[in-house]
């Protein structure tokens, strides 16, 4: 998907050609469009399609007049009762004349930019655009986190009282999430590191307190993930030992169940041989039988629940 936005009158709009001064947002492009861009703008194509490779890591890069930033940005994956969240890279090329985002996956954050509803934004401002993207992009990261913390709440729940393995296997595709998370936003960092000693930062207080914000949002939203993912792992091993320790109670019910049981299939088994026994004369004797059967019963009840068994 290839699109094309621009700055007219303080108001983003969308253009069908790509024209100077323009932000050019390309979604899981095709080749046709790789090349159409290429030509038109002349950037590097290695630059274009750096972030179309998703182990492509977090960094940046000047070449030729063209500065290429980027970033890891969360992703949702909904398919099932728990969302599973993971990381994608998001490529920031400015050029002089041009700005683009590339990136395999449409992701929500850059809709604002294109409904207008981020303040102080021009497409023809392209290090304060790469900044305001990356703000954008650390409470992303820390909205996901709110969800990943009350989904986790949710789970938590509902642990006393399972005894299968659905629960859990949803805690740890939510611990999975954070190690994402955590390994992405510590990259990240990275990278807005260089960004503070850019020059091009210093020169702009405005652009620089963009900045500081960005760091700081990106903390909190290290600190945050690495908080959960200590409180998941913890309620993840405590939910493991209950629901094991559920299975062996049930396990123990059914021993002792069995342990009961055997006692009317002894006392069956021996009066139905075929010999001489005591008892068999009487004319009560099945009744007899019947009564003995119950009494150990329950003696063999009450020792079994003395011990716990029961």
């Amino acid at each position: 998907m290839l699109e094309i936005f621009k700055t007219i009158n303080n108001t983003v709009e969308r253009l069908d050609e790509i024209e100077p001064g323009c932000w050019i947002n390309m979604v899981d492009p095709t080749r046709d469009e790789l090349e159409y861009v290429e030509e038109t703008t002349q950037v590097q194509p290695d630059f274009l399609r750096a972030a179309l490779d998703e182990e492509e890591s977090s960094r940046t890069e000047t070449e030729m007049g063209q500065t290429l930033v980027i970033v890891d940005i969360p992703f949702a994956d909904s398919n099932g009762e728990i969302a599973m969240y993971t990381t994608i890279p998001l490529g920031l090329i400015a050029m002089k004349d041009y700005f683009f985002t590339v990136c395999l996956e449409d992701d929500t954050f850059l809709d604002d930019f294109k409904s207008n509803r981020v303040k102080n934004f021009f497409t023809q401002f392209k290090t304060r655009f790469i900044l305001q993207i990356l703000y954008r992009n650390a409470t992303k990261y820390l909205q996901y986190l709110r969800q990943i913390e009350k989904a986790s709440n949710r789970l938590e729940e509902q642990i006393f009282k399972s005894q299968k393995n659905r629960e859990l296997m949803q805690m740890l595709r939510l611990e999975k999430s954070l190690v994402y998370f955590s390994t992405s936003l510590r990259a990240n960092a990275v990278v807005l590191e260089q960004l503070m000693r850019s020059s091009n930062i210093k020169n702009y207080p405005e652009d620089q307190d963009i900045l500081e914000d960005v760091i700081i949002e990106n903390k909190q939203a290290i600190e945050m993930s690495n908080i959960y993912s200590s409180i998941l792992t913890s309620t993840t091993e405590a939910f493991a030992s209950i629901v094991s320790n559920n299975q062996n109670n049930v396990m123990k019910v059914l021993t002792s169940v069995t342990l009961v049981m055997v006692i009317p299939e002894i006392m069956a088994g021996l009066f139905g041989m075929n010999v001489k026994l005591p008892l068999t004369e009487l004319p009560y004797a099945f009744w007899v039988i019947i009564i003995m059967i119950i009494v150990f019963c329950v003696l063999l009840i009450i020792l079994l629940n003395k011990n716990d068994m029961f």
